[in-house]
């Protein structure tokens, strides 16, 4: 009887201590740029998989919403975002005190597709006079980059009175104006493309632009946050600092990542179909949800195992790429002045791998 006893206290003792341990999980919001997909499935895995809990945090990944994830991060609602490198630097000029803090994808998957009956075989060449589709709310900057590059004038520049491209925005669904209504249109590797394939324009009717082999490489899906978060010294009342919670997001998220990429079918499987909802399938895809997801899956991990997670650093800023971002944007009148050094705060990223940054090589 009395064993029993002692058995049952010790099993009181230890939910208790597992409820209490729950309740001091921090919450943390995660504000995604997108709608749930593949391209987040790092993060997915995370929390499902316990890689968040297991360094005391409660993260809540948030959809795309009406604002960009820029303005939901400033305005609080949530404490952390992930977006592409130059809206990041566009709205640090503005005054917006934003910060970098992790990369995750180490190439750009951005391109422009082309019917091959167009003719176009050089984009700088062969764009004049063409409409191309482009993303609005700061998604556009590496066609602007493009066209400026190019020395083309376009239909974004409010200064250009005869502009040599017309830019068509459009709300991401490419059927809406491809190839009806644009001769080039904007389209990542891991989606788009596959939509446009899905249209019934494979690859043996399409020309795919990679932007990052035009020398366009403006790196996406970086994890940020705002300096009023990382000098936080008592991050939501938990006794843990702004800093410290980044860096165990990092180190989650990495983990995560890692185990994505290494596991694509049953993280498609098991952590991206259950909660992807109506943005599974990508519109006009041939395949259906799972193959879109799986089409998108291994696309993104071409993404992430790149560059300097090949060298083991997943999430490092590799200095090179980001001044060749910065310079890039100020060749082209992006970026009007450097960003301020805090604008990229490698600690998080240090304390959350045990790495120096200067010693990247």
């Amino acid at each position: 009887m009395k064993k029993w006893s002692v058995v049952w206290v010790l099993a009181v003792f230890l939910l208790a201590s597992l409820a209490s341990a729950q309740q001091n999980l921090v919450k943390v919001n995660l504000q995604l740029k997108w709608f749930p997909q593949a391209q987040f499935a790092g993060f997915f895995v995370a929390k499902e998989r316990g890689f968040f809990r297991a360094q005391g945090l409660d993260v809540t990944l948030l959809p795309a919403g009406d604002q960009s994830p820029i303005q939901v991060v400033q305005s609080g609602a949530a404490d952390f975002g992930t977006t592409w490198i130059a809206d990041l630097l566009t709205a640090r000029e503005r005054g917006i005190p934003v910060v970098h803090i992790a990369q995750i994808f180490q190439r750009s998957g951005f391109t422009l597709v082309s019917l091959k009956s167009t003719g176009i075989k050089d984009l700088c060449k062969d764009m004049k006079g063409k409409s191309v589709g482009v993303w609005p709310s700061g998604n556009e900057y590496p066609a602007v980059a493009l066209f400026r590059k190019c020395g083309l004038t376009s239909s974004l520049d409010p200064r250009a009175t005869n502009p040599d491209v017309t830019a068509v925005s459009y709300p991401f669904d490419p059927a809406l104006v491809f190839p009806d209504k644009v001769q080039l249109v904007s389209a990542m590797t891991y989606n788009e493309v596959n939509q446009i394939a899905g249209l019934g324009y494979d690859e043996t009717k399409v020309d795919v632009f990679k932007l990052a082999d035009e020398g366009i490489n403006l790196l996406e899906d970086l994890i940020f946050t705002t300096e009023r978060v990382l000098n936080d010294r008592n991050f939501k009342g938990s006794g843990l600092t702004g800093r410290q919670v980044a860096a165990r997001l990092i180190r989650a998220s990495i983990q995560g990542w890692n185990w994505a990429v290494a596991n694509q079918a049953e993280t498609v499987e098991k952590y991206v179909l259950p909660v992807c909802g109506n943005t599974c399938k990508g519109s006009g895809t041939r395949a259906d949800a799972k193959g879109h997801q799986t089409w998108q899956m291994a696309e993104i991990a071409k993404l992430y195992n790149a560059g300097a997670t090949t060298k083991g650093w997943a999430g490092f800023l590799v200095p090179a790429d980001y001044q060749a971002s910065v310079r890039l944007l100020r060749e082209q009148g992006i970026l009007t002045k450097d960003p301020p050094a805090a604008t990229v705060d490698y600690g998080p990223w240090e304390a959350a791998t045990g790495k120096r940054a200067r010693d990247y090589r």
